[in-house]
């Protein structure tokens, strides 16, 4: 949030306050139909199409009708299945894991996918996973960061891409910084790298130079968290 007071203010620090006072219901929904806004915006400058991820706050999730909420902004801009996926994490949806599962279940029968994020960091990842409809799983960057140096870092990504699968999931790696980190979590078999090494994050007009730029880049594999 680029305030013309503050200046820049991170998510870490408006997220929580916006869910305390109940903002970020309005504040999430404007953020989806922005982003599918956005993503036929691009398509109408020529780009080739990206799919285009949303992080879902756990108490919009809680509170309102996410799955009704992206259909309509999905349909609205006429983009096609796949392109848009909500991220929300474990936490979120076990607070009512019945009404979750079910919210779940109806955006991937609509074509929109669903990430598990920050992934492995919870207690119970590996015993109600193969209960959650998802299309991936997002590996926190907290493994990533010592998965050079820390073996045991590697053996829980080694593990985790196995399951992930095992389950046909997509597997995601956050935080990546280096080219090093790259190369072992290329050779533990992550699909998709996201994080610094490919692009810092930055405003929509950056967005389409940057994929204009690198297009082959995200094809093979990597992404940028913009």
């Amino acid at each position: 949030w680029n305030d013309p007071d503050a200046g820049a203010v991170s998510p870490g620090a408006f997220i929580p306050l916006a869910e305390e006072t109940g903002l970020i219901l309005p504040l999430g929904e404007w953020v989806i139909e922005e982003a599918c806004r956005q993503a036929r915006a691009w398509d109408a400058q020529g780009l080739r199409p990206v799919p285009v991820s949303v992080n879902v706050s756990g108490v919009q999730f809680e509170r309102q009708d996410v799955a009704a909420i992206v259909a309509r902004a999905v349909a609205r801009y006429q983009l096609p299945r796949g392109r848009i996926e909500i991220e929300i994490t474990e936490s979120a949806i076990m607070r009512q894991p019945e009404r979750a599962i079910a919210a779940l279940k109806s955006l991937r029968e609509s074509g929109v996918g669903v990430a598990l994020d920050d992934f492995g960091t919870g207690y119970s990842s590996l015993t109600h996973i193969r209960h959650y409809p998802l299309s991936a799983i997002k590996i926190d960057r907290s493994f990533v960061a010592g998965v050079v140096e820390n073996p045991e870092d590697r053996a829980v990504i080694g593990a985790l891409v196995d399951m992930a699968e095992a389950l046909g999931l997509h597997v995601v790696a956050e935080g990546v910084e280096t080219e090093e980190q790259l190369a072992v979590l290329t050779e533990l078999g992550c699909d998709t790298a996201q994080g610094y090494l490919m692009a810092r994050p930055m405003p929509p007009e950056t967005v389409a130079e940057w994929l204009a730029a690198h297009g082959a880049d995200w094809r093979a594999g990597r992404s940028t968290n913009a």
